[in-house]
């Protein structure tokens, strides 16, 4: 699955900081708490009058969609706390928002399944009749493990799962391409997260930027700087189309995770990303280095999380990877795909996206034995903006249909290679340009809306 231009298809490891969301106190965090088809919980009319119904509505941004989840077991937005109406313990008692009281039917745990439970009546957050329509109210339920009853919620204490801001990240090449200033991305789209590619092997079992450039005091280590001061961070990517691999360049697994760390250790990174889509990656001793390696990078630096990224034919990705990962008990937080260079003009890239993003799903669930929900939970989607280097033209409307998907999912990644090409450009497609008619970060926009 071949890129031509050096390629963002990623294995990533993503580690989430506090950092990530706004919290306050250091003990809480706030942002929107997003569930069915994609919509947020919201507070009806934005009113903070004691017993206003709390509801399923499209995400606006609002007030009345900042949550904040507390250390004390409490979901508060306008000043009040989510409240089960009349401290019931029934199935079906509506849930609304009142002055915090310190009740029980105030309290709220926040599970690693997605589940919001009230550990009261122990029974979870539900969409009622599983209706995501703007407007459906909100009330208690035996927990069965339905979408109606999944959350992405801010995570108290800076723990859980990955916010938007980190979701997405575009790709950002310095090795050509007139590098945009990420800070004016940033500025006009609201994104803070970029994947910076790419790090290569020197020839040896040691780290670069693209295999000559030194980890810290050049380029890359100034754009590095210029995201953290805009409130982001990056996610350093390992490999690419071209170059040497350390995964092929490293002997053993012990090997490969050192240089993982030197990267890691170099930047106090949050996250890296290491690129499986050359050829290299289809050998079998490859890949299990590869997985191998990633398993101690896990265990040494507790709260990273990984993303897997590979190409993918229309009905979904080659599984000898996923397989090989499941069967060494190597557990990720997103497996992406690369859903392009199909070849031909003239298709709806949008729903060929959603088509292989479907036959991934299938994927994770044979291998990890994983519900619908878990996989979609588990899966990311790494487009290409405009045309492809196989003449495909993935359009922003595409993009539109992508980020649909995502959201009604709950895609843990979803970004595009890359940054650089989120631009005009006379004539056809380029290492600069999409090669569409577009506005600059016309594409970058669409996804900046993901909530998570």
């Amino acid at each position: 699955m071949a890129r031509h231009l050096p390629a963002a298809v990623s294995v990533g490891v993503l580690a989430l900081s506090a950092g990530l969301l706004t919290a306050s106190p250091a003990q809480a965090a706030t942002g929107a708490i997003t569930g069915l088809a994609g919509k947020c919980l919201d507070v009806a009319g934005a009113n903070s009058a004691d017993g206003t119904p709390v509801q399923l509505y499209d995400c606006n941004g609002t007030n009345a969609q900042q949550w904040t989840v507390g250390s004390d077991g409490t979901i508060r937005a306008l000043g009040k706390c989510l409240d089960v109406t009349g401290n019931s313990t029934a199935d079906g008692a509506k849930v609304q928002l009142w002055s915090c009281t310190g009740g029980a039917n105030q309290k709220w745990t926040v599970t690693a399944a997605h589940d919001i439970v009230n550990p009261q009546a122990d029974k979870c957050l539900d969409v009622t009749d599983n209706n995501s329509a703007n407007g459906t109210r909100t009330q208690i339920w035996s927990c069965s493990g339905g979408a109606n009853q999944k959350w992405n919620a801010p995570a108290s204490g800076g723990d859980g799962t990955p916010s938007a801001p980190m979701a997405v990240a575009p790709y950002l090449y310095n090795g050509w391409g007139s590098p945009p200033n990420p800070a004016t991305i940033t500025q006009a789209t609201g994104v803070k997260w970029f994947t910076l590619a790419f790090v290569l092997s020197n020839g040896s079992c040691n780290p670069q930027w693209d295999g000559s450039r030194p980890l810290t005091g050049g380029v890359d280590q100034q754009t590095v700087n210029t995201v953290r001061a805009n409130g982001g961070d990056v996610i350093p990517s390992f490999g690419g189309y071209s170059g040497n691999k350390l995964e092929s360049s490293c002997s053993s697994p012990s090997e490969l995770a050192a240089a993982y760390q030197k990267v890691i250790d170099a930047y106090g990174l949050k996250a890296i990303d290491i690129d499986i889509e050359a050829d290299a990656y289809s050998s079998a001793t490859v890949q299990q280095r590869t997985v191998d390696a990633l398993k101690t990078v896990k265990a040494n630096n507790p709260g990273l999380k990984v993303y897997i990224t590979q190409g993918t034919g229309q009905s979904g990705p080659d599984t000898s990877l996923i397989d090989r990962a499941a069967s060494s008990g190597l557990t990720v937080d997103a497996w992406a795909i690369m859903p392009f260079d199909f070849g031909g003009a003239g298709q709806n890239m949008g729903n060929l996206t959603t088509q292989a993003a479907e036959g991934l799903k299938n994927a994770l669930k044979n291998a990890y034995h994983y519900s619908d929900d878990q996989a979609y939970r588990d899966m990311g989607i790494s487009s290409m903006n405009g045309i492809t280097d196989n003449n495909e033209t993935v359009t922003v409307n595409d993009f539109r249909t992508i980020l649909a998907y995502a959201q009604a999912h709950h895609l843990a990644r979803l970004t595009f290679w890359s940054a650089n090409r989120d631009r005009p450009c006379s004539g056809g497609p380029a290492d600069s340009c999409s090669g569409v008619a577009q506005s600059d970060w016309d594409y970058t926009r669409v996804f900046a809306a993901y909530t998570g």
